[in-house]
């Protein structure tokens, strides 16, 4: 009985944090949108404002990226390809390993993720703070 107790109250954290996290994403989308960026556009470009790849660059590989926004490889590699169109980010060919590529903010993704990032911080603040 106290084994059926613990195991509903550990559920019912999980659906909790679902649908936080659902809540999160849904209002990230909307805020996000009057910039013309989804949640997810946002934290790739927050991602590769953070600086320093893990390697010591200033490129990310897409490999580390895809680690980083949880979004498949193909994925990442479709919304990159978007954030590329629109002047935000920058793909080359990995200089050691021909087979990787690497993506970097442009000077535009700068200007973008600053302008968005306070807005970004306060979604987060207002929908996580308690």
């Amino acid at each position: 009985m106290a084994a059926d107790r613990a195991e509903r109250a550990l559920v019912e954290r999980w659906r909790d944090m679902l649908a936080t996290h659902a809540r999160t994403q849904c209002e990230l989308d909307r805020v996000l949108s009057g910039h013309g960026l989804c949640a997810s556009d946002f934290e790739v470009l927050d991602v590769l404002a953070e600086g320093v790849a893990p390697d010591g660059g200033c490129a990310y590989r897409v490999q580390e990226v895809s680690e980083r926004v949880h979004l498949s490889q193909s994925a990442l590699s479709r919304l990159i390809g978007r954030l590329e169109k629109d002047g935000l980010v920058e793909r080359a060919m990995c200089p050691e390993d021909r087979r990787g590529v690497r993506v970097v903010l442009t000077a535009k993704g700068r200007a973008v993720h600053g302008e968005v990032l306070p807005v970004h911080r306060a979604v987060l603040a207002r929908m996580l703070s308690g």
